[in-house]
């Protein structure tokens, strides 16, 4: 298990990848850990520890994280 309060590109790349396996993103190539650099790390926490809480999603709530982790990603 990783030491997620640590901020790193592994802790990163482990959170993208777990939160489009619980989602089951359709649009994989939308997603991907170099999007994201460890400025972002607490709101990309906080939206990790929400997804892997529940067990199922809406259709809407998924768009809204996923809209979420859009407006995350680095420019």
């Amino acid at each position: 298990m990783n030491n997620l309060s640590e901020k790193s590109v592994k802790n990163v790349e482990f959170m993208i990848e777990q939160i489009k396996e619980k989602l089951r993103v359709i649009n994989i190539g939308a997603i991907k850990p170099s999007h994201f650099d460890e400025e972002m790390y607490e709101e990309l926490k906080d939206i990790y520890d929400h997804v892997m809480k529940k067990n199922t999603f809406s259709p809407n709530e998924m768009q809204a994280i996923v809209e979420e982790l859009g407006n995350l990603r680095k420019v």
